[in-house]
Formats: C-alpha cells, structure tokens, sequence
C-alpha cells in the first residue's frame, strides 16, 4: 500500500518575511467590501480589548 502523496512544503512560507509576504498576498486577494468589514471588526475589537465599548450604532457589521 502506498501512501497519499503529500504536498510540497514551500519552505519560503517558513520565514517571518515569507510568511508577511503570504499574508499580504492574501489580502490583497480579498474584494474591497471584505476588507473594510475586517477592518471594522479589529477595530471594535481593539475597543473591547481595552476596555471601551463602540460608540451607539458604530456596529456597522453586515447583516
């Protein structure tokens, strides 16, 4: 019996350079609408985080 193939390891992706390229790559992939909602998110997120909450009907997520 032989076993499945597995997929080339890019080692490239290993570095921090390679795996911030990779990411950059990736969100630049991402259509305009879907950048601005996760930009939002971090955002609210960043506010919980520290203990704020958003201002009243900042929640601006979609539905």
């Amino acid at each position: 019996m032989t076993e499945p193939e597995q997929p080339e390891i890019d080692w490239s992706l290993t570095t921090f350079d390679g795996a911030r390229r990779e990411q950059l790559r990736r969100w630049a992939e991402l259509p305009l609408e879907r950048i601005v909602a996760a930009l939002e998110e971090m955002e609210q997120l960043g506010l919980r985080l520290q203990g704020e909450q958003p201002p009243a009907g900042e929640d601006r997520r979609p539905r």
